[in-house]
């Protein structure tokens, strides 16, 4: 795997040289109580960096192209799964990287254990593929390398893609349709909720469409990078050049859990009114995009 980031501008590579800092610390420490074997074992193997600033082409302009942005997207590999969770090992590091004013650049990452990504591979799991070709190792415990991927014949990508198509933006389709019968109701909460469950989807659509991958995610914001860098034209549902919208889409993620389960939990109907006209959209631009993935599979396995 390629090992230099010399393509990138210097500010961005001291950016990402923060960002291994940051994850390093937090996963530290998330272990440091640890009494369990595999938490006193526990170490982070590889951190690779994939996506537009692996391969070149990223955009960084948020005053124009209505304010995309593209993300450093990495994924880490640990050792053992049990330290891929989430909510017990990485939301600090990712509220860290949020907040941190050294960072400018979004920051999305995913987690595996070196068995899974190799078991990916071995599968011919596309996305890993990809980044095992394309990506930078930007940090490594040890120099063990990755499978060699196996690729899946054409009319098996073309299978697994229409598959994915078919049952992911169905079932975007019915929420959206869910979240307008609330919203004509009034009942907001409810509304919000669905409609996340539409975006949440229909980002998924997206990835498992293309890359035969979608993380284990309800996180809209993070969905949207992931799927966007896949097809920028998807970026044009939600623009990022107006505060007041941003903060409705971040009010909108928050509805997973606090529009079921917080009574705090509030958003406004003209928000919910511009959210569904802006998931209308964006279902529009993923039946296009996944539509001319699937006839170049076509193309392809014919």
């Amino acid at each position: 795997m390629k090992s230099s980031i010399d393509h990138i501008p210097l500010r961005k590579q001291r950016e990402l040289g923060r960002v291994l800092e940051i994850l390093h610390e937090e996963f530290e420490d998330a272990l440091k109580e640890g009494t369990a074997d595999f938490k006193k074992r526990g170490r982070i193997l590889k951190i690779i960096l994939f996506g537009s600033y692996a391969k070149g082409g990223w955009v960084d302009e948020p005053f124009t192209m209505k304010g995309y942005r593209s993300d450093f997207d990495l994924l880490i590999i640990v050792n053992d799964r049990r330290l891929c969770e989430f909510a017990e090992y990485w939301y600090k590091a990712a509220d860290r990287l949020i907040h941190d004013k050294s960072i400018e650049t979004p920051v999305s990452f995913i987690v595996h254990s070196r068995r899974e990504v190799n078991t990916y591979l071995k599968e011919g799991q596309y996305f890993f593929s990809d980044i095992r070709k394309e990506g930078i190792v930007l940090y490594e415990l040890d120099d063990e390398p990755l499978a060699e991927p196996q690729a899946l014949l054409p009319s098996d990508r073309l299978r697994v893609a229409q598959e994915h198509f078919d049952h992911r933006f169905s079932t975007a389709s019915k929420y959206l349709k869910g979240s307008r019968f609330y919203l004509d109701e009034k009942d907001l909460n409810e509304a919000a909720f669905v409609m996340h469950q539409s975006l949440e989807q229909a980002y998924s659509c997206v990835l498992l469409t293309l890359t035969n991958y979608g993380p284990p995610s309800h996180n809209i914001k993070f969905l949207r990078s992931l799927a966007e860098e896949q097809d920028r034209r998807l970026a044009e549902a939600f623009p990022r050049d107006h505060h007041r919208e941003r903060a409705w889409f971040n009010t909108l993620n928050e509805a997973y859990v606090k529009a079921r389960y917080s009574k705090h939990y509030e958003i406004s109907e003209e928000a919910l009114s511009w959210l569904g006209e802006r998931t209308t959209l964006l279902l529009e631009l993923v039946k296009d995009v996944c539509t001319q993935h699937l006839k170049m599979l076509e193309r392809k396995s014919d």
